[in-house]
C-alpha cells in the first residue's frame, strides 16, 4: 500500500471516529460510569438485588463500551506509527503487519458505526426473540431449531447472557416454538433486523426417499419492556392456565403443573413460560413476554398510522427475508440487502455478524 494510500485511509478513520465518539457522547458515558460507581459503592447495594444488578451490569457494560472507543482510537494510532517505521526500515514484513492491522482496524471501525445507526426508540432495550416452525412439518420443526441455536451462539460469541423462557418440542424432532431472552444492551436493536420469515432449501433428513424440502420458520424480535413503558393489563382481561412442563418426546420434565400458559383475552395473544420450577417464577416470566408483545403491538399500530400519513402504504418490510439454501448448492442470502455467504454450516454456527450489520444499514437507508 502507497504511503500515500495509507495517510488517506488513517484520516478516513480518524474521521469516523470522531463521529462515532461524537454519537456515543464518551463526556456523558464517563459521567455515567461515575455515578453509577457511586451507587454500586453504597454499602446497602445488595440489599436490593435486582436494583444492584442493574446497576452493575449498566456499569460493566458502559466500562467495556468506553474500553472498546478508546482502545480503538489507540490502534489507529498505533498502525500509523507501525507503517512509519516499516518505511523507515525498509521492512517488507513489518509493512506486511502494518497492512494486516490495518484491515483489521477497519472492520472493527465499521462494526462500531454500525452500533451509531441503532437510534430507535427501543434500540437500546435487550431482546426477547420468539421462533415458530412454519410451513415444511418435521423439517420445520428442525429449522426452528436450528435458527434458535444459531441465535444463542451468536449470543455466547459476544458473550452475551441468554435465557430460555419457553420451549414447545415437536413430536418427531425439533420444536414448534422457543422463546428466548438476549440479556445485553442493544441487542433488540441488533437482533430486530432478523424479524420475519427464514427459508430453508435442503434434502430432508427425515424423507426416506432422499427429496428436496423447502420449509419455515418465523422470528419475531421484542424489547425488553421497562417501567417507563406503562403497558397496563387488565387482570380480567387474562386466562391463566397450568401445566406440567415437558420435554423432547414428550418426557416429562417436572412432577408438578408448574407451566403457565397466559392467554390475553382482547387480542389473543397467548404467551407460555416452563423454565422455572416455580409457577410464580414462570407466571412472573410469561407477563414480561406479554407486556413486551402488547408494546410492539402499540409501536406497529402507530408505525401504521406514520406509514398512511407518509404514503408508506407498509412496503418497507418484507415478509420473507432470507433463504438458507443446501441442496443444490450452497448459500445463504438476505432477499433485502442482498448480502449473501456461500457457507450455511459457519452461519447456522451462529456468524450472523455480517447480515446484522448489512441489515442495520439497510433499514437506515429504508427510514431516509
Amino acid at each position: 500500500m502507497a504511503i500515500l494510500d495509507v495517510s488517506e485511509e488513517l484520516k478516513s478513520l480518524s474521521s469516523t471516529m470522531e463521529s462515532i465518539e461524537a454519537v456515543l457522547d464518551l463526556g456523558k458515558i464517563r459521567a455515567d460510569i461515575a455515578s453509577l460507581e457511586e451507587q454500586a459503592a453504597v454499602p446497602s447495594l445488595w440489599d436490593d438485588p435486582e436494583n444492584a444488578q442493574k446497576i452493575t451490569s449498566r456499569l460493566s457494560y458502559l466500562q467495556g463500551e468506553l474500553r472498546k472507543v478508546e482502545a480503538l482510537r489507540g490502534r489507529i494510532e498505533d498502525v500509523g506509527v507501525l507503517f512509519e517505521l516499516a518505511d523507515a526500515e525498509d521492512d517488507a514484513d513489518t509493512r506486511a503487519e502494518a497492512g494486516a492491522e490495518l484491515a483489521t482496524v477497519r472492520k472493527a471501525v465499521d462494526e462500531m458505526e454500525v452500533r451509531t445507526l441503532l437510534s430507535g426508540e427501543y434500540d437500546a432495550r435487550e431482546a426477547l426473540v420468539n421462533i415458530r416452525a412454519e410451513a415444511g412439518g418435521v423439517d420445520a420443526a428442525d429449522f426452528a431449531e436450528q435458527l434458535q441455536r444459531m441465535y444463542l451462539r451468536w449470543a455466547e460469541r459476544h458473550g452475551y447472557p441468554t435465557e430460555i423462557l419457553e420451549t414447545s418440542y415437536a413430536e418427531e424432532a425439533g420444536i414448534k416454538s422457543t422463546t428466548f431472552a438476549v440479556k445485553s444492551p442493544y441487542s433488540y436493536g441488533t437482533l430486530s433486523v432478523e424479524q420475519g420469515t427464514h427459508r430453508l432449501v435442503r434434502i430432508s433428513p427425515f424423507d426416506n426417499q432422499g427429496r428436496r424440502q423447502t420449509s419455515f420458520a418465523g422470528v419475531e424480535v421484542l424489547p425488553v419492556v421497562e417501567q417507563s413503558d406503562h403497558v397496563e393489563i387488565d387482570e380480567s382481561e387474562l386466562r391463566i392456565d397450568v401445566y406440567r412442563s415437558s420435554g423432547p418426546g414428550g418426557q416429562g420434565v417436572n412432577t408438578t403443573d408448574s407451566a403457565v400458559r397466559i392467554t390475553h383475552l382482547p387480542t389473543g395473544i397467548v404467551v407460555s413460560c416452563q423454565n422455572e420450577r416455580s409457577q410464580i417464577q414462570n407466571r412472573a416470566s410469561a407477563m414480561t413476554v406479554l407486556q413486551a408483545k402488547l408494546l410492539e403491538r402499540r409501536r406497529q399500530e402507530e408505525q401504521a398510522k406514520m406509514d398512511a400519513l407518509k404514503g408508506d402504504g407498509g412496503n418497507s418490510w418484507g415478509n420473507q427475508m432470507r433463504s438458507y439454501v443446501l441442496h443444490p448448492y450452497q448459500m445463504v442470502k438476505d432477499l433485502r440487502t442482498e448480502h449473501e455467504v456461500g457457507n450455511p454450516q459457519a452461519v447456522l454456527d451462529g456468524e450472523i455478524d455480517g447480515f446484522l450489520e448489512a441489515g442495520i444499514r439497510w433499514r437506515k437507508q429504508q427510514e431516509k
